[in-house]
């Protein structure tokens, strides 16, 4: 099941959204409402609070959202963005990226799936600026439902009516459906940085954020999987979804164990941690104090256990293992390395060498035993995640 913002915008079909709103929720969903202000002059927003048992959001600057971000807090939590009834001044702003209101501006933040149900007159739907509104969107993905032919508000019959609420719902499953391609797949996948201790107090450890890691289990569940997140040191907040289970660990010895023991029964594991290279040969049992005159500190360091190569060395015929290499230098040679000598499925290369550690956006290359190389442009890490989750469910 999914996390469903729903956004209720300006028009006498918005009466027609509670019952939509309901019926994802019979479906099992969770639900949570936006409303623009010329949506409530048609339905209160208490209709729906009640309805989700959760608060509307309808204006950013509230006293109690004084100290939130409340808006990219729920395009976070976002995994599909529903439009219902959509305006033709509510399908111009997403169109060109407008921000006037608490709708408009959540719904910029959003990084999920779109699918919009217009409703207007037949003369606002066949005007040419909506018709190019709509065409930008279709091409940056967002679905359009279609208008129907039927009575308008107007009195006379025309193509601008809202669906009934149950042809919505059908429309919803089938797309959900379709966007599922990994129900009942388990998948196993690391993120962050691992931490070797040198004693009580000092570590080895590396800039990871974790960020694609995370990003990856967001796209995996939305995808309909079973995901055992696998974590070290990260710097952001952990993804909220019962799909996700989630496993601390520290050190790269504790991250081995812990996929040797959840990939027994996965489809896939995904490798994008950042996993310690060396650690301490002996780690001290207290803290190495700085001496008087030392200007020096020699440490004895040991190679860790490759994660990757142990796991796709005993890995079956059934499973898929994604990798990733993390270069400052001759990235693709080092990447086909990897590919060949750790028995990967996949390699995803970027180069970590141009401001990638914590930055919400990459450049990856995708290499496959013999495939050609795929060479992705600039992207942010959400559509990274997407795409190598499409990628590795043909795979499934």
């Amino acid at each position: 099941m999914m996390r469903i913002a729903v956004y209720i915008t300006g028009g006498i079909a918005a009466y027609k959204a509670a019952i939509v709103v309901r019926g994802l929720e019979k479906m099992g969903h969770e639900v949570r409402v936006i409303m623009t202000k010329n949506a409530e002059k048609f339905v209160t927003r208490q209709t729906f609070a009640t309805l989700t048992k959760y608060p509307v959001l309808d204006d950013l600057w509230l006293a109690q959202n004084e100290a939130k971000v409340p808006h990219v807090h729920l395009a976070k939590w976002t995994e599909l963005a529903l439009v219902i009834p959509a305006s033709a001044d509510f399908i111009a702003k997403m169109a060109n990226g407008l921000a006037t209101d608490a709708a408009s501006t959540t719904i910029l933040a959003t990084a999920s799936p779109k699918v919009i149900v217009p409703a207007m007159n037949d003369n606002m739907w066949n005007n040419p600026a909506t018709k190019r509104n709509i065409a930008l969107l279709m091409k940056d993905g967002v679905k359009i439902m279609e208008p129907a032919v039927g009575m308008l508000a107007e009195g006379y019959s025309a193509k601008g009516r809202m669906p009934e609420p149950e042809e919505v719902l059908s429309y919803l499953d089938k797309f959900l459906q379709r966007n599922q391609n990994l129900i009942n797949k388990k998948i196993v996948i690391t993120a962050g940085g691992t931490i070797e201790a040198i004693d009580p107090v000092r570590y080895i450890g590396n800039n990871s954020s974790g960020k694609m890691g995370i990003a990856l289990a967001e796209a995996a569940a939305e995808a309909g999987a079973c995901v055992s997140l696998i974590y070290g040191n990260i710097s952001i907040e952990l993804p909220e979804d019962k799909r996700i289970q989630k496993f601390h660990v520290t050190s790269s010895e504790d991250m081995l164990e812990k996929v040797q023991e959840e990939f027994k029964d996965a489809d896939a594991l995904i490798m994008a941690a950042a996993v310690a290279d060396w650690r301490m040969k002996k780690v001290a049992d207290h803290k190495l104090k700085k001496q008087e005159n030392q200007n020096e500190l020699h440490l004895s360091l040991v190679k860790t256990k490759d994660i990757l190569k142990e796991i796709a060395s005993k890995k079956k015929d059934n499973q898929v293992i994604v990798g990733f290499a993390a270069e400052t230098n001759d990235l693709l040679k080092n990447a086909n390395r990897k590919l060949k000598e750790k028995e990967a499925d996949y390699i995803i290369a970027n180069d970590v060498s141009k401001n990638v550690f914590g930055n919400d956006e990459d450049q990856v290359t995708i290499l496959q035993k013999d495939s050609k190389n795929q060479n992705w442009p600039r992207m942010s890490k959400q559509q990274i995640a997407k795409k190598i989750v499409n990628l590795l469910s043909n795979d499934l």
